[in-house]
């Protein structure tokens, strides 16, 4: 019997994610999702898989700066790009001031989407800490949450925020 000849979908092909600040060489094939890239090749389980289609959110990352669905990302696309996930949040053994408003303020109930709301939240205040309450809430509503009802993920990225705008410099 004649071995299966490989097709260009599944050739691998070597890339490297740079993942919090470190750099993982791996090998993909093209249609491989970062999602399970990020998961299965280099280990970080942080980033959590939901409905796989984009709608949920619960594999939000940050990409080159921006929040990005990694379900909807090919691994080959984010090679060499600066990737933040939920595991890079914290500096050392302090919290991101997200991760501990959620504590403080029980935004989080199975913990499931947790991971995708701190990231879409992060980056979202990490570039406007000023964000109105308005834009806030329509940033939020992109991401699904089967088990809190909502509020108190709303009243932690508030706190969360309150605490970065005191932290961040005004602009003159």
């Amino acid at each position: 019997m004649e071995p299966k000849r490989q097709t260009r979908m599944t050739e691998k092909i070597d890339i490297v994610l740079n993942i919090n600040g470190c750099d993982y060489p791996i090998s993909v094939e093209p249609r491989r999702t970062l999602v399970d890239a990020i998961r299965e090749d280099c280990g970080k389980t942080g980033t959590h898989i939901g409905c796989e289609h984009g709608v949920c959110g619960t594999c939000t990352i940050i990409v080159d700066g921006e929040a990005v669905r990694s379900c909807l990302m090919f691994a080959v696309q984010a090679h060499a790009k600066p990737i933040r996930t939920v595991e890079g949040l914290a500096n050392g053994d302090e919290l991101h001031p997200l991760q501990r408003a959620f504590i403080d303020n029980h935004g989080l109930q199975c913990g499931y989407c947790t991971p995708g709301f701190l990231m879409l939240a992060a980056n979202v205040l990490e570039k406007n800490p000023h964000i109105g309450d308005e834009e806030l809430l329509d940033v939020l509503s992109s991401n699904l949450c089967r088990c809190t009802g909502y509020q108190n993920i709303v009243k932690a990225v508030r706190a969360a925020a309150a605490q970065m705008r005191r932290a961040a410099p005004t602009a003159a």
